[in-house]
């Protein structure tokens, strides 16, 4: 007779579920005995968090459920941060977590949590099976729910019922579905008599546009459009784009934000853009967006469209009139490529024992990495660079925690990357503390044979932390760290360690671990000091920073702000 545990295994396997990420325990045994001859991989983790973490990274990359497993109690309480990214980023990943003994619920038993209440805020379904009459309808509607709610489904499952015998034995598998969605005629004539009054129409296009590049790059044409991007949608939106002016927001840069301060009609078009301040006010503002809840939450609208992005534009194409008048575009386009090379300026190598620029760092590995490379950043100052310096071809990808904006993602994500695409070249760029946060997952790397490349920017302090405190006011003097060499450290965890101190050692270090058969650690010290630039400076951003100056003066620590100056004048003018 097969077990609950065997039934729900073979569920998985006829739904194209192709590994499990996480570690064993005993309330998981019926489980992991079920998956050994499932032709389902087991990648064993080192912190439940990095098998959330995989998950999410393999769900982004295939658009495929992918699955995670916590035993009871504190394992699958350490998935929670990792579900919480892929709940934000909008990625189908089913949750199996364990849970105590069916008789001891209730009473309080060791490592006893409620899983279900836990899970809820970041899952678009939460169950739990407490007998196995239950299962496999709560199994499949949790997958249906990942696949088609683009989000986390958690299944929480006794270990006792798990071992139970199956009730029911049929196997169903579970595909995702993949709907057109488009406004109604009368919004897209509303939509395009918005846009044939419009003088100066600038779109900005986000992860929405995933699959829309020709529909998008025609839009532009037809309204003579700036298109300004977001950081999830610039692998979709940079690739092949003569319109493509960069990005905005708190990682981005002038011309992006010029782009849309400047236009009088701003088309919002898969973007639940959050950052308020960089949106124009006055414009008049057209948004589309599969997820009718999300229209209007970051700016009054003019006219909000429910559609998926490419229908739509389908639709409302044909309904336009090409505009002749193209200032605004030529306009937006020559200040981008005055920006662009001021960027391209930072990313030059230092001379002697300097700490290198991290702009050059970003640079030198987007130009040594393959033409369809996977990279990673870290939350905190790679994602920075990354941003600025990766140049996106359509067969590059780009993934991040960037919505959740959680600490330590890139590492852990690059392990889901590499198992789903063996043989493709994962980058990971990682802070020093984001590596160090969950250093185990090197030993992940080596254990499976991973070889994941690991480029860490280490300035030896919580970098992106210590910027923003600065630029409020206050005294940095907890954001400072005292690494040793994590190359050493990469190389007595098996992994293959570079140590890059000065600017002309780069090169062959990166060629280096770029061609390594392996996986392989770049540390490089990093200017502590480099400060990045927003689009724009608020009044009470200038004030916290002539604060934190005021104070630094006066506690004696002048050096320190002369050096901040020093290394960032270069960024202003």
């Amino acid at each position: 007779m097969a077990t609950v545990a065997r039934n729900m295994v073979d569920t998985l396997a006829a739904s194209g579920v192709r590994r499990v990420y996480g570690i064993p325990g005993d309330s998981l045994n019926g489980f992991t005995d079920a998956l050994r001859d499932s032709g389902i991989d087991w990648v064993e983790v080192r912190h439940e968090e990095a098998a959330a973490f995989a998950a999410g990274a393999e769900a982004a990359l295939t658009g495929e459920l992918a699955v995670c497993v916590g035993s009871c109690g504190p394992g699958n309480l350490h998935l929670i941060n990792g579900l919480y990214d892929a709940q934000r980023s909008r990625v189908p990943v089913l949750a199996i977590a364990a849970h105590i003994p069916t008789s001891e619920i209730g009473s309080g038993y060791f490592q006893e949590t409620h899983p279900t209440e836990i899970f809820r805020e970041c899952s678009v379904y939460v169950e739990y099976a407490a007998s196995p009459v239950q299962m496999p309808r709560i199994l499949t509607t949790a997958m249906r729910a990942a696949v088609q709610g683009r989000g986390v489904a958690v299944v929480v499952i006794p270990g006792d019922v798990s071992l139970s015998d199956a009730v029911g034995t049929a196997v169903t598998a579970v595909r995702a579905a993949h709907p057109r969605v488009v406004p109604s005629d009368d919004e897209l004539a509303q939509a395009a008599a918005l846009l044939r009054k419009a003088k100066r129409v600038t779109i900005l296009a986000g992860a929405g546009c995933e699959g829309s590049h020709d529909q998008l790059m025609a839009l532009a044409d037809m309204l003579a459009a700036p298109i300004v991007h977001t950081l999830r949608s610039k692998q979709f939106v940079e690739p092949d784009n003569p319109y493509d002016v960069g990005m905005t927001g708190l990682l981005g840069f002038a011309s992006g934000y010029r782009a849309m301060d400047a236009c009088d009609t701003l088309l919002m078009l898969g973007t639940d853009f959050p950052y308020r301040p960089f949106l124009p006010e006055q414009a008049t503002v057209i948004q589309v967006d599969v997820r009718g809840e999300h229209l209007g939450r970051r700016v009054p609208l003019a006219l909000g469209l429910v559609g998926d992005v490419a229908s739509t534009l389908d639709a409302l194409l044909p309904l336009l009139h090409r505009v002749r008048h193209r200032a605004h575009l030529q306009d937006s386009l020559a200040h981008y490529a005055t920006t662009r090379a001021k960027l391209d300026d930072l990313a030059t190598p230092r001379r002697g024992e300097q700490p290198l620029h991290p702009q050059f760092v970003g640079r030198l590995v987007d130009e040594l990495a393959d033409d369809d490379a996977v990279f990673i950043p870290d939350v905190g100052s790679p994602v920075i660079w990354a941003a600025r310096y990766l140049s996106m071809n359509g067969r590059r990808r780009l993934i991040g925690s960037f919505v959740h904006g959680s600490m330590a993602n890139a590492l852990p994500q690059a392990v889901g990357a590499a198992c789903a695409f063996p043989g493709r070249q994962v980058v990971a760029l990682s802070g020093d503390g984001g590596v160090a946060m969950l250093l185990g997952e090197l030993l992940t790397l080596r254990q499976h044979r991973l070889p994941v490349k690991v480029v860490v920017f280490n300035n030896s302090s919580l970098n992106f932390v210590e910027l923003e405190m600065k630029s409020a006011g206050f005294v940095t003097t907890a954001t400072g760290l005292d690494n040793p060499s994590l190359a050493a450290l990469a190389e007595a965890a098996g992994l293959k360690g570079f140590r890059v101190e000065r600017s002309d050692e780069l090169h062959d270090a990166l060629q280096a671990a770029f061609a390594h058969d392996g996986p392989a650690l770049v540390d490089v010290v990093t200017e502590r000091q480099e400060l990045t630039i927003p689009p724009s400076i608020t009044l009470e951003q200038a004030k916290g920073f002539a604060l934190y100056a005021m104070r630094t003066l006066l506690s004696g620590r002048g050096d320190e702000l002369l050096d901040l100056t020093r290394a960032n004048l270069r960024q202003v003018f």
